[in-house]
């Protein structure tokens, strides 16, 4: 546990805005938001930022909000590398297990690592994450706490995320700048994946999908990791794109009839009205016409998701579950069910963790939050190992 009373800061960067968060932890507490800072930037696509010029500007936006809210100054802080700038890779390792009375031990489990790490490398970029998504013994069931279990071999699939240099390099620049030091990177997609998946639906591999604004994030989550993941270059962004081309109005208009459009209703009396430019003129569109320029998109992003699915070669099982989050489709009424339409699958909406930034959109940055505290907690766990529990071991020895 933390004991004493420490300040954490964390910055995310989705596609559309840059989130700051400063939280306070302590024996009794173990996070308390006490600062958000959010800066709104243009992103990035296909693992370059859209404008570079201004996003040192964003940053500090961010982080001086965040800030001025938690009185605290940011002289250090843990970064959240988005999926756009990892790569997953999940590798099966093999050990075996001797002695009168073979058992799994902790030096076994460091050993799987050992191997599982060789059989990574050489790799490009930076291992940011490593987790087990399960280990087995002689071939039986798949667990998360293989200590003490009785057998003569122990396999495991370990998943590495690996960041790209340049996102590291780049943002370490940018924050030195500003005189701040980067604690750690994290792999955001792991922290949300960890945060808003129960950890039954883990064990039963599960989905997050996670649409932006500029992108969108599918990841396949098995036990305590991510073990595939891709980013598909449409979000949010491009429905609301698609809208103020089809319906001939200013995006600013579109936006708002993006967020506002209801999915799967069959009353024709729904409408939608925007203003443009100072209230003058108030242009209104039935469902039908908003429906025949803004579904398509959402049909195009539903049918490269289930394509990526299947292409990860990952077999979900029938109690496998879809969840959907990020800011993209999720805030829409009958948005959800949409998507299981299309999916042919039933979506559900993440647990709500937290009162406070309980919004989808909220969900990387709180994600990443989480998954450094839980670090820092594990990292504090006696090297002797169990005290803390099996997990808080695993979690300890792989550091980040």
């Amino acid at each position: 546990m933390l004991n004493m009373k420490s300040t954490i800061a964390a910055i995310d960067f989705g596609t559309s805005k840059i989130v700051t968060l400063v939280a306070e932890t302590s024996g009794t507490q173990r996070c308390d938001i006490v600062g958000a800072g959010i800066s709104m930037y243009d992103g990035f696509l296909e693992g370059e930022w859209n404008n570079p010029v201004l996003l040192n500007e964003a940053i500090q936006k961010s982080i001086q909000e965040a800030e001025g809210q938690s009185k605290h100054k940011i002289r250090e802080i843990n970064v959240g590398v988005p999926g756009e700038f990892t790569r997953v890779y999940a590798v099966e390792a093999t050990v075996t297990i001797q002695g009168a009375d073979p058992r799994v031990t902790a030096r076994h489990v460091e050993k799987i690592f050992a191997s599982a790490d060789k059989q990574l490398s050489p790799v490009r970029g930076v291992v940011v994450h490593r987790s087990p998504a399960w280990f087995m013994v002689d071939g039986g069931k798949k667990t998360l706490e293989p200590v003490g279990q009785k057998g003569t071999e122990l396999k495991a699939l370990v998943s590495f995320v690996v960041a790209d240099t340049f996102f590291l390099d780049d943002v370490m620049a940018r924050l030195r700048d500003l005189n701040i030091t980067v604690s750690g990177f994290f792999s955001s997609s792991t922290g949300e994946a960890m945060l808003y998946l129960l950890e039954e639906d883990r064990d039963r591999t599960a989905v997050l999908i996670d649409i932006g604004y500029l992108c969108t994030d599918v990841m396949v989550v098995e036990g305590d990791a991510v073990i595939f993941q891709k980013t598909l270059p449409v979000g949010g962004g491009h429905i609301a794109a698609d809208v103020a081309e089809g319906l001939s109005i200013p995006l600013v208009s579109a936006e708002q009839i993006k967020r506002d459009y209801v999915y799967g209703i069959s009353t024709i009396t729904q409408s939608y009205s925007v203003s443009s430019g100072d209230g003058v003129k108030t242009e209104t569109f039935s469902q039908d016409q908003v429906a025949a320029v803004l579904e398509p998109r959402v049909d195009e992003i539903a049918e490269l998701i289930k394509e990526c699915i299947t292409d990860s070669g990952i077999k979900l099982g029938n109690w496998s579950t879809i969840y959907l989050t990020g800011g993209g489709l999720s805030l829409n009424r009958g948005g959800r069910d949409y998507l299981a339409g299309r999916l042919d699958k039933p979506v559900r909406e993440t647990i709500k963790r937290t009162i406070k930034l309980s919004s989808p959109i909220y969900a990387s940055a709180m994600g990443l939050m989480d998954l450094i505290i839980d670090t820092i907690e594990s990292r504090n766990v006696p090297s002797g190992g169990v005290a803390g529990g099996v997990k808080d071991f695993f979690k300890s020895l792989l550091g980040g």
